[in-house]
């Protein structure tokens, strides 16, 4: 398949990393022996700002209901406006669209946020939809395999791939365990839509993005306790083992050794990383493994500084900037990567 079209949004309200820090200090000061320690973990991810779906007045008192309303509320707004936004640069009207592909793990909707969407749109009623909850944050990665996969059995349509991600609708104000400080300084909100046509449709030979040669899956058995939700009386609280760099060290590399080897490619071949921005120490260990240095991830660590780790969005605006900032030239080969509950891995050949 060919991606024609990837577009962006964010919620309006934008907090500097520093706003954030002092409010979770003043928040936790009576609860936490040590309020130094959460102004270091604002600091240590390397985060710059982040956007919020709601003003930061309205989180001291949210319930898990109240939470779960704003983010069908808000969710079904920025789905509706990133899809337009993704359809519009490529000329097509949401009639044209035969499957939307939806991914989210920061909220529960029944029906999904890509049906409400396609209502507020005027999508087709043929249209075919898949929604998927639970892969976290290597779900955009996954989303571009599943619509490659889909596509390659119907190459003359039209797919379009949707991330809503509201993860500060998740917070746990209570927890003040390490998992939840790091995530309470490291998660943003946002949303992404990426427009992919099949190899015979006419828009393949105009495509501004890359085409997909190849996907891969990678499940890794019993460590579901590395990253993931537990889900309590208080709504989503956040499973996050010190162990996921390790994981990344532990598989990475073989696993994309063999993904480019049964391409007749190494890592070498490789002139453009799409990289999902896990934190500092993820993408320290991504670039160790695989032996590329920073530099090679640096549209990744730039993502990670303006806006956070937005979950399965955060890899879509790696690719969105990757094709609009000094794309790579004709005849690049990339590789898109992302890892998150599973925990597994998500590959992804790219052919510019």
């Amino acid at each position: 398949m060919h991606i024609a079209a990837v577009h962006t949004t964010l919620p309006d309200h934008r907090y500097e990393q520093s706003e954030l820090a002092a409010a979770f200090v003043e928040h936790w000061a009576k609860k936490h022996h040590n309020t130094e320690r959460v102004q270091r973990f604002h600091e240590a991810v390397q985060v710059g700002a982040r956007h919020l779906a709601l003003p930061i007045e309205r989180y001291p008192e949210l319930s898990f209901g109240e939470a779960n309303r704003a983010f069908v509320e808000v969710g079904t707004t920025l789905g509706a406006r990133v899809i337009a936004g993704a359809l519009d640069q490529v000329g097509l009207s949401p009639t044209s669209v035969d499957a939307i592909f939806f991914t989210t793990v920061t909220g529960i909707a029944t029906p999904t946020i890509d049906a409400r969407v396609a209502n507020r749109l005027g999508f087709r009623s043929d249209i075919r939809r898949t929604p998927m909850f639970g892969l976290g944050c290597v779900a955009g990665a996954a989303g571009i395999g599943r619509v490659n996969d889909y596509l390659t059995a119907y190459p003359r349509q039209v797919a379009v791939l949707l991330s809503v991600e509201l993860c500060s609708l998740t917070l746990q104000r209570g927890d003040l365990s390490i998992a939840n400080l790091i995530a309470t300084s490291l998660f943003g909100d946002g949303a992404a839509a990426v427009v992919c046509v099949g190899d015979d449709h006419p828009l393949a030979a105009t495509a501004a993005g890359p085409r997909v040669s190849a996907n891969q899956s990678r499940f890794y058995p019993n460590t579901e306790g590395v990253m993931g939700w537990e889900i309590t009386d208080n709504g989503m609280q956040i499973v996050l083992s010190a162990s996921v760099p390790q994981v990344v060290r532990d598989h990475l590399r073989a696993d994309v050794d063999g993904f480019l080897a049964r391409q007749g490619r190494t890592v070498a071949d490789i002139g453009c990383w799409v990289c999902h921005p896990g934190g500092p120490k993820v993408l320290e260990a991504f670039a160790d493994c695989l032996s590329i240095g920073k530099k090679a991830l640096q549209r990744t660590w730039d993502s990670l500084d303006a806006v956070g780790n937005l979950s399965s969005a955060s890899v879509l605006f790696v690719l969105q900037d990757t094709m609009m900032n000094e794309p790579p030239a004709a005849g690049t080969s990339g590789l898109m990567i992302a890892m998150g509950p599973g925990f597994c891995s998500e590959l992804v050949s790219l052919e510019w």
